[in-house]
């Protein structure tokens, strides 16, 4: 198993969605660390917080795709999520090293290999865990390194209220005049699902100085159409 090569990137960097997930199970330490040992630019992963305040690292609310478990994230501990073995990418697979990571164990990998750390702040997280996991980031040294993304605005406008100099994308699914005023006045960059990147947007964005990251790209096809439109970051599960 190996990535799909997108050899003409030009000055695109590219971003392991949920680690690298088109080869081994998302958001999980192999995954990372099959990101971190090639040329990936950032490593992206999910951030929740768990029922006993204890941030845990998934992508979604609950365990039933990842491990085949009716589990909630957060209304369970820490340690019960911690427990369980997860499932390989064919669904069925059980490996001893498949389990859900710590904030802490992604951002060690992510400084051990110099890779971009890009966290999604999941769901709407209460401000004082908003500004908790950038203090964890930020006594482990990485803070500079870290991009933050969340579909809640909220968060990212938390996050800026103390971490006025953080890096921090909006994730968003929609390119309307509402979403463009609202990354300019609150100093977010962009983070476009792919469907709705143009390239009059894309332009318009680099206008008022922002970055823009598009999301999830896993063909040479709509990669190379990103790069038409001039995106500075291609989120992906496969390409390289």
């Amino acid at each position: 198993m190996d990535t799909i090569k997108f050899n003409d990137k030009g000055n695109i960097k590219m971003i392991a969605h949920r680690g690298l997930s088109g080869l081994e199970r998302e958001n999980t330490c192999p995954a990372f660390l099959a990101a971190a040992m090639r040329s990936y630019y950032g490593i992206e992963t999910d951030v929740h917080v768990t029922k006993d305040g204890k941030y845990i690292l998934v992508h979604d609310d609950d365990l039933n795709r990842v491990a085949g478990l009716d589990i909630s994230v957060e209304n369970s501990t820490f340690d019960e999520l911690r427990a369980v073995t997860l499932t390989d990418i064919d669904g069925v697979t059980k490996r001893a090293d498949i389990f859900l990571p710590t904030l802490e164990e992604y951002i060690s990998i992510c400084r051990k290999y110099d890779k971009v750390a890009v966290l999604e702040l999941k769901n709407r997280i209460a401000t004082e865990h908003v500004w908790k996991i950038a203090e964890i980031i930020q006594k482990m040294g990485w803070f500079e390194k870290t991009i933050f993304i969340s579909f809640s605005g909220e968060n990212l406008v938390d996050l800026k209220k103390k971490y006025s100099t953080a890096t921090a994308q909006f994730l968003t699914e929609v390119a309307t005049e509402e979403v463009f005023q609202f990354m300019v006045e609150n100093d977010l960059d962009a983070d476009l699902c792919g469907y709705c990147v143009t390239r009059e947007f894309v332009d318009r964005l680099h206008k008022a100085g922002k970055k823009v990251n598009v999301w999830t790209l896993d063909s040479i096809e709509h990669a190379n159409l990103a790069k038409l439109f001039d995106v500075d970051f291609i989120t992906t599960n496969i390409l390289e």
